[in-house]
């Protein structure tokens, strides 16, 4: 009697721990796909730092990992990243842009290029290297920073004075600057979800 007693008390065990396992098996991917979209939602334009506060290069290199997780057309990742943190450098950045005068208080900034001399490339890197760009903000959201993209290409000037301070070959051609840093808490995300924007099958 008491062997039948614990053969079912066993198997109620092991009946309750594959049901644990199976449930935090389903239940892993749901919580995954839930910070994902909140990472999404939470990222905002950020312009006001904390200055003087350094981002590590551990976290610099989990950016650029990031970006390079982008796709291109036919794979060509047509992209180069120049990695500004001196703050001469930085400072110039934000005196000659237009829309740059945060980055006298970010702690670096990226500036995001296209590589014109790489085989079989065309006008696509415009769009390669926007997704490298969505990837990076996206990173450095999750990583508890703040960052704003901030235009050059297709605006000449404004393209030409960031190859003018990198000191860039002609056919690297600066798509932006991001601008990154410890935010001070002032910038927040918007509510841009717009039900009347989506159309099914035709407009």
């Amino acid at each position: 009697m008491v062997k039948i007693i614990i053969g079912i008390l066993s198997a109620a065990l092991l009946i309750c721990i594959c049901y644990i396992t199976y449930s935090e098996i389903v239940r892993i991917p749901k919580i995954k796909q839930d910070s994902v979209l909140e990472n999404i939602l939470n990222r905002k334009s950020v312009r006001n730092y904390v200055k003087g506060k350094e981002v590590t290069d551990e976290q610099i290199e989990k950016i650029l990992k990031a970006g390079m997780a982008a796709p291109s057309a036919r794979n060509l990742q047509p992209w180069e990243f120049i990695v500004v943190k001196d703050r001469k450098i930085l400072d110039a950045l934000a005196e000659k842009s237009p829309h740059g005068k945060m980055l006298s208080d970010a702690s670096l900034a990226i500036v995001v290029a296209g590589n014109l001399n790489i085989e079989g490339v065309s006008d696509f890197w415009i769009q390669d290297t926007s997704a490298v760009t969505q990837n990076i903000l996206l990173e450095v959201e999750a990583l508890g920073l703040g960052a704003v993209w901030i235009g050059g290409y297709p605006k000449e000037d404004r393209a030409n004075m960031i190859k003018k301070e990198l000191k860039l070959p002609e056919n690297i051609i600066p798509l932006n600057i991001i601008s990154i840093g410890y935010p001070t808490g002032k910038d927040q995300p918007k509510d841009k979800w717009k039900p009347e924007k989506i159309h099914y099958n035709k407009y």
